[in-house]
């Protein structure tokens, strides 16, 4: 049997790699499984949503297998599989979805009905997702493999943009949603709240689809920074001044056709004064504010039912002030949920091996090794400019 190593949550802000389980054809609860494959991780990103575990922001319990980003290589093939070969590199949606109930063939594949006995929608390695074990580790289970797996057509040509390409597993589909439910178009204003990777994919998204200007709002320098550099405008939110007036600076308008919130619930508010405190109906309060009448606003950014480490009560079990009155005042449309990755990754795939957009430097990807992921998690959560990319056999680096 073959070792296996991955990333564990341990509580109070820690992760530790260990020694795991290598996996078995079976689902959770040690059922059986014909349907999947075991992959070899060729590489398994850091993402924003893993921080908020982490941090006690949720339910998570000691011992969780971390990681839902994952590109991998093909090693073991259930009985049942027909699509795929031991060798076929693979893009593994965070999503874990059957194929077959009503929300997957409806493409809600976010939403999969059969995957979680708790509640819709399954993942890797998170809090009541499903219980499936994560993929910041040398091996990981896929099951539904058939459904769930986007194959690379020429292995050659995947390996030299797989900087690109392991984005299509969540972060450049997230955003890309978020953009497209925000309805950015060709000559769109778009508002991006949120810096981090998600907030840089959804610039990199709305400028594959045409937007005009996209702006990008962050309180975190060295983000704002980077942002500029590959090309948006950027606005300042620990700056006193309102959003709309730094927006009427760069538009001429306090507002914009469109607004993506990427930042979710540990919002903080704006100002000087208020930057460092929190207040989790901030952004989408501000994006109500500053998109136009009978505009939309897409809200990728992950919001929970449960947070332990919130400020007040309510916030603890998800409700939050917004002013949807002002929302509902100028005839907003808002979209929100986990990413269906399956409706959007393959035409995003064309886009990477066609050079129609550069995720990978828009988001600064840096690749780690598995031993560098507890110091990857602790710069990420200090605000660094990077999306840390984890290539657990050294399969990146040559």
């Amino acid at each position: 049997m073959a070792e296996n190593r991955g990333v564990v949550y341990m509580g109070q802000g820690k992760v530790e790699v260990r020694n795991i389980p290598f996996p078995k054809m079976e689902d959770p609860h040690g059922r059986k499984i014909e349907h999947g494959v075991i992959l070899r991780v060729v590489s398994t990103n850091i993402c924003g949503s893993d921080q908020h575990m982490v941090r006690g922001r949720t339910t998570a319990q000691v011992g969780l297998v971390l990681g839902h980003e994952i590109t991998g290589e093909v090693l073991e093939v259930g009985r049942d599989v027909e699509t795929l070969r031991k060798g076929d590199l693979v893009s593994v949606p965070f999503n874990v979805a059957c194929g077959r109930c009503r929300t997957c063939k409806e493409q809600d594949t976010g939403v999969c009905l059969n995957v979680n006995p708790s509640r819709a929608g399954g993942a890797y390695g998170y809090v009541d997702m499903g219980g499936w074990i994560g993929g910041q580790a040398e091996y990981v289970l896929v099951p539904y493999a058939d459904f769930n797996l986007l194959k690379f057509p020429d292995r050659d040509r995947a390996m030299a943009k797989i900087r690109d390409l392991t984005c299509l597993s969540d972060i450049l589909p997230t955003g890309y949603h978020g953009a497209v439910t925000a309805g950015v178009g060709p000559g769109s204003t778009v508002y991006i709240a949120g810096a981090g990777p998600v907030g840089m994919a959804a610039a990199a998204s709305a400028r594959l689809l045409g937007a005009a200007v996209t702006i990008v709002g962050d309180v975190n320098p060295l983000r704002l920074a980077h942002a500029k550099s590959v090309g948006f405008e950027t606005v300042d939110l620990s700056q006193d001044a309102p959003l709309g007036e730094q927006i009427a600076a760069i538009l001429g308008t306090p507002e914009v056709d469109c607004a993506v919130d990427c930042v979710g619930f540990e919002a903080r508010g704006h100002g000087q004064s208020g930057a460092r405190s929190e207040a989790p109906a901030t952004v989408l309060n501000s994006l109500m504010e500053i998109t136009r009448a009978a505009g939309r606003i897409g809200i990728p950014g992950l919001y929970v039912t449960d947070d332990p480490g919130a400020a007040d009560q309510a916030a603890k079990h998800g409700s939050l002030q917004i002013r949807f009155g002002l929302g509902w005042a100028k005839s907003h449309s808002f979209h929100t949920g986990q990413t269906p990755v399956m409706k959007y990754n393959r035409a995003l795939m064309q886009a990477i091996l066609w050079d129609r957009i550069n995720v990978a430097e828009v988001v600064n990807v840096q690749v780690i090794g598995l031993d560098e992921a507890p110091q990857g998690y602790g710069e990420f959560d200090a605000g660094v400019a990077k999306k840390f990319v984890i290539d657990p056999h050294r399969m990146l680096a040559a």
